[in-house]
């Protein structure tokens, strides 16, 4: 029996390594865009949150020429949604449409959050921000903040206050105004602001601090009044409304913003382009324009950006929460 020379089994040898290498090495990327991307809300349908991801969808779709679904997944103040995109490949299929509330005010209430918002996101660009307004339903005999606080006072008043939902950004901010201001009510938590502002309208709750641009319809319509913003400056969608501090606490700002977030560890090409298609929605006129009848300033920004955002607004509302004397639960 003739058995190969050594140079032979060296060269066999290579070739064998050489090919069960090769294939690993040589693999392509997954095509991108997908044939459908999956836009989680992780809030109710109706709300600000969605209604905005529903725009950029739309948008984004045309763009990139494929089908872009939003999928609502509410619950515990948006950090279920969020942490079902967490667990997802980051492969570009699916995208979370987060928010102050998931991303800067949730470790400040969830002793048990399952998910860090700096390390277990890819973060893509903030949409934009915008002021919160503290309505009330218009049977109340109040016509501004300090006439509400002292009504809130009164024996057997008995105010509730709706939110989206436990741990949500404007549960946060209505308890530190609480705080600041000596307002008396006790928390009603709903899934999104759509079913919390229809029990406000209804009177089923006296009062809800809600995002401008959803509330705004109510407000035109004569069904609920607005007290005051929580920006420092007043909305340009309600220019004769004062802000909080106008009212008499100088001082108090809460507002809202919402930004776009991949599953952790994506490769940086990819969240790049990514990032880079959805700054471009969010710039073009169409979405400019929607923003702006929400009483939104559009964003934009980098993810560089985008995560010193993440990281400045986590250690803000620790701070609140701890002032407002909330604790983790």
């Amino acid at each position: 029996m003739r058995f190969p020379r050594p140079a032979a089994i060296l060269l066999a040898l290579a070739a064998s390594a050489f090919a069960t290498l090769a294939p690993a090495q040589a693999q392509p990327a997954p095509e991108w865009p997908p044939k459908m991307i999956k836009m989680v809300v992780p809030f109710a349908a109706g709300g600000s949150t969605d209604l905005l991801a529903r725009q950029i969808a739309q948008e984004l779709g045309e763009r990139l020429k494929t089908s872009v679904v939003v999928d609502n997944r509410p619950g515990a103040g948006g950090t279920v949604g969020s942490e079902w995109v967490m667990q997802q490949p980051a492969d570009g299929s699916v995208i979370l449409m987060g928010s102050v509330s998931t991303h800067g005010v949730a470790p400040s209430l969830y002793a048990k959050l399952r998910y860090d918002p700096e390390r277990d996101f890819t973060p893509l660009t903030m949409v934009g921000t915008t002021p919160n307004v503290m309505v009330v339903r218009t049977e109340l005999p109040v016509n501004n903040l300090k006439d509400f606080i002292a009504h809130t006072r009164k024996p057997g008043a008995n105010i509730s206050y709706a939110s989206n939902g436990q741990g949500t950004s404007n549960h946060l901010a209505m308890e530190l105004l609480k705080t600041v201001t000596g307002l008396q009510a006790v928390h009603v938590p709903y899934k999104g602001s759509g079913p919390a502002l229809t029990d406000t309208v209804a009177g089923h709750v006296g009062t809800m601090m809600d995002v401008v641009g959803t509330s705004l319809p109510y407000i035109k319509s004569g069904k609920l009044r607005p007290l005051a913003v929580t920006s420092t400056t007043r909305s340009p969608s309600l220019p004769d409304v004062p802000t909080v501090a106008e009212a008499g606490f100088p001082g108090f700002e809460a507002v809202v913003w919402f930004g776009l977030f991949a599953p952790p560890k994506m490769a940086p090409a990819l969240q790049d382009r990514l990032s880079k298609e959805l700054i471009a929605t969010i710039r073009g006129k169409k979405l400019t324009e929607y923003l702006a009848s929400q009483a939104t300033v559009p964003s934009g920004i980098t993810p560089a950006e985008f995560a010193r955002v993440v990281h400045e607004e986590v250690a803000k509302w620790r701070k609140v929460a701890a002032a407002a004397g909330i604790q983790p639960e």
